[in-house]
């Protein structure tokens, strides 16, 4: 039995009731759409929701106050609050499921400090190294920018990587919310879309952290497990993130996909044909079309998406007992999966919104927001499928993994 040094909220709670909160709050994340976009983050009182229901401890270390539930519940829960609003979703699953990367890759005492005596964890994580880190006694003096740090509004910490001054060294480094300065350049139209994400900048400057409270930033090439397995007696912590990171850009595409769907829905069910003989449109085969295919692809790239999520469980496990590690290549090929599934989900999106009608396009309608938000996809540096195909048949054939 593992020592459980911060009990979680609610040790009785379920997997099932996880997720049934989740799916009871989307008419509640709804209905602050237009206040998140404005804000450029969901509410307080909604967060404060989120905090009660335990969204955030899912993949937290039980040991350190989380549910340590797996990867297909965090994202079925991450699903429900995308479909209620897409950029909603996006702030909540990047600003949770670093919880995995934590339990994974910092040091035990790291750990026990940045989940801290009550286990009040979230925090965005920024991979490009855009601040530098100056070795000093005990740790580091970090100074930085980062930008697309989405979850900021909201968050308890932030991780940043760094350059190591004077090397090619890299290091996460976890900041406390105190330690940080979260500049407002997000929300209120600022982007194209995603405005409700908190994708906001976040500034630190010359602050001290403890060797402890970092780790190796390369998490996704090592042949070995991360420490997290052994800490934990739990898989889950392996530290394969590749896929996993790029399934929290994924999951709120999907969630625009189902959102568009109610919408179409209740469009072509409550609005007739635009020229006689008029008819409701669901009964005309133009719409039965767009409604069908959207409903194809939605569900291919959701069982996509929750596949990867059962495959890295399976991996994991199998990793830890002793048979085939899980592989740099694994990975890889698991990331091209949910890239692919983020493809399928903003199809169907636009098919509903070709097939919707102009009065759909107008600014304050929510099928609008959702081909907005996942305009916004499209041009993510992780979206770029066939930069990934490349990167795969370049791992599989033990090429460098770089070009350049």
């Amino acid at each position: 039995m593992r020592t459980q040094e911060v009990p979680a909220p609610e040790p009785g709670l379920t997997p099932e009731a996880i997720i049934a909160r989740a799916r009871a709050l989307i008419p509640a994340i709804r209905d602050q759409q237009d206040e998140a976009e404005q804000l450029g983050h969901h509410t307080a009182d909604l967060d404060r929701q989120f905090v009660a229901a335990g969204f955030y401890r899912i993949l937290q270390p039980r040991r350190f106050g989380g549910y340590e539930f797996d990867l297909p519940t965090f994202w079925r829960v991450m699903l429900a609050i995308s479909a209620g609003d897409p950029g909603t979703g996006w702030a909540a699953t990047l600003g949770s499921h670093h919880a995995l990367v934590v339990g994974a890759w910092f040091p035990e005492a790291g750990q026990r400090e940045i989940f801290g005596p009550t286990g009040d964890f979230r925090g965005p994580h920024r991979a490009p190294p855009m601040g530098t880190a100056t070795p000093v006694d005990g740790g580091y003096m970090v100074s930085g920018t980062w930008d697309y740090c989405s979850g900021a509004a909201h968050s308890t910490h932030f991780i940043g990587n760094s350059l190591v001054a004077g090397t090619a060294e890299r290091i996460a480094a976890v900041f406390p919310r105190d330690k940080i300065t979260v500049l407002d350049d997000w929300g209120g139209g600022a982007t194209l879309g995603m405005n409700s994400s908190s994708s906001n900048s976040i500034r630190v400057d010359e602050v001290f952290v403890p060797a402890h409270w970092t780790a190796p930033a390369d998490m996704t090439h090592g042949p070995d497990p991360a420490p997290g397995v052994r800490l934990h007696g739990n898989p889950m912590y392996c530290g394969r993130i590749y896929a996993v990171y790029h399934a929290g850009l994924v999951i709120p595409v999907i969630g625009a996909a189902r959102a568009a769907l109610e919408d179409y829905e209740q469009i072509i069910k409550t609005r007739l044909t635009y020229f006689p003989p008029q008819i409701p449109r669901y009964t005309h085969p133009d719409y039965q079309r767009a409604y069908g295919q959207a409903v194809g692809l939605t569900d291919a790239a959701e069982a996509i998406l929750l596949r990867v999520g059962e495959q890295y469980m399976e991996l994991a496990r199998r990793w830890d007992s002793g048979g085939e590690p899980f592989s740099r290549e694994d990975d890889v090929r698991m990331f091209a999966m949910v890239q692919h599934a983020g493809q399928l989900a903003a199809k169907a999106v636009e098919v509903i919104f070709a097939a919707a009608g102009s009065s759909s396009a107008k600014r304050g309608t929510r099928l609008q927001r959702y081909h907005r938000d996942v305009s916004m996809y499209y041009g993510h540096i992780a979206a770029q499928h066939l930069t990934t195909a490349a990167e795969l048949a370049r791992v599989h054939f033990d090429l460098p993994d770089t070009l350049f």
